[in-house]
């Protein structure tokens, strides 16, 4: 049986399956990216539920997994060599285990350059700039009197979302197949509506993308990774 203790966030989330990869998470857009990628490639997996207060993210044990204290993380008992192999950062743990099972990520040429292209947008934009957004329409961002840190992100994401549209036009998925690069946008998109967000940025006005976002929730693998790990 893998031995995951000499890594110090063991001591606090303590594997129930060592055998499996080791989730460290909360369903965010960024910590469901993880598990639904996990869940759609079939790998087997233990979720660990690590909340966003400080008590948790900054936690001496959290950190020594990542140092930059933001789910998610993983821990592979069966890395590449054989050895676990830790990893933070979601567009990383995303193109990890799609090169690890072969999936979702074609392993050459324009797909693969094309699909990578995706990832980064939504890791340079839509996550940053919805994200900025959200904290100015629902959260402490919102108290500030000042209209021009709003405007500047709402128009931003609206930008954005001409740009998803545009690229969908006559595609199911971003790149015509699905991949890794839909698992990271299309959760920020469904963000939209948890920030209150939609009528802001004219969702309605873009049927593309509102389909899109249709078919991506409606997938088993992704209904199933939205829910992991558990709020508790």
């Amino acid at each position: 049986m893998t031995d995951l203790s000499a890594f110090p966030i063991t001591k606090r989330w303590p594997p129930r399956n060592p055998e499996a990869i080791q989730l460290y998470s909360f369903p965010t857009p960024n910590g469901v990216k993880a598990s639904i990628a996990l869940e759609e490639m079939g790998l087997d997996y233990d979720p660990h539920t690590v909340t966003l207060a400080d008590a948790d993210v900054k936690s001496a044990e959290f950190l020594s997994l990542n140092p930059n204290n933001k789910i998610p993380a993983i821990i592979d008992p069966k890395g590449p060599d054989g050895a676990p192999i830790t990893l933070f950062e979601s567009g990383a743990i995303l193109i990890y285990l799609a090169e690890k099972t072969g999936q979702l990520l074609p392993t050459s040429g324009q797909g693969r350059a094309s699909t990578l292209q995706w990832l980064m947008f939504q890791m340079g934009g839509v996550g940053p700039m919805f994200g900025q957004m959200g904290f100015f329409v629902k959260f402490k961002g919102a108290e500030v009197d000042d209209p021009r840190p709003r405007e500047r992100y709402v128009d931003e994401a609206k930008r954005l979302l001409a740009v998803v549209e545009k690229q969908l036009e006559g595609k199911e998925w971003l790149t015509g197949t699905y991949s890794i690069a839909d698992i990271a946008v299309a959760p920020w998109l469904r963000a939209l509506d948890f920030y209150g967000a939609k009528d802001m940025v004219g969702w309605s006005d873009h049927t593309n993308t509102v389909a899109y976002l249709d078919r991506f929730l409606a997938r088993p693998a992704v209904q199933r990774g939205l829910v992991q790990p558990p709020r508790e």
